[in-house]
C-alpha cells in the first residue's frame, strides 16, 4: 500500500458558499470520511483555516524569519487534505473523485515518497 496526500484547494476570489451549503459539505465530507475508514484507507484528514491565517517560518543566513501570510502568492491554496493508504494510484484517484464531489472543490492527489532503505 502507498500513502497518498489528497489536497483540497481553496480558490481565492470564488464566492464563499452560503451557510446551508457549508453544512451540507460538512455532512458529505463526514460521510466520505466514515466510508474511507470502513474501507481501510483512512489515515488522517482535516480542513484548514483560510490562507490569510498562515505563518511562514524559514531560515535565511542562519536566522529564523517569521512572516505572515501563505508562502506561495497564488489564487489557489490548500484548504484541507486527506492522507489515505491506497493499493495504487487508480485507487487513490477513485477516492479523490468522491472527495471532489463531497467537498465541492478541486482535489490534487500525490503519493508520498518511499522510506529510504537502511
Amino acid at each position: 500500500m502507498t500513502q497518498y496526500l489528497m489536497s483540497v484547494y481553496y480558490v481565492e476570489g470564488e464566492p464563499y458558499p452560503d451557510p446551508d451549503v457549508i453544512a451540507e459539505i460538512y455532512r458529505d465530507v463526514d460521510t466520505l470520511n466514515e466510508k474511507m475508514k470502513a474501507g481501510g484507507v483512512w489515515v488522517f484528514g482535516g480542513g484548514l483555516h483560510t490562507p490569510d491565517t498562515a505563518t511562514v517560518v524559514r531560515q535565511v543566513d542562519g536566522e529564523t524569519l517569521i512572516t505572515d501570510g501563505p508562502f506561495p502568492e497564488a489564487k489557489e491554496q490548500i484548504g484541507g487534505f486527506w492522507i489515505i493508504d491506497a493499493a495504487d494510484l487508480d485507487g487513490a484517484l477513485a477516492w479523490a473523485a468522491e472527495a471532489t464531489v463531497a467537498c465541492r472543490a478541486p482535489v490534487e492527489v500525490r503519493p508520498f515518497q518511499d522510506e529510504p532503505e537502511v
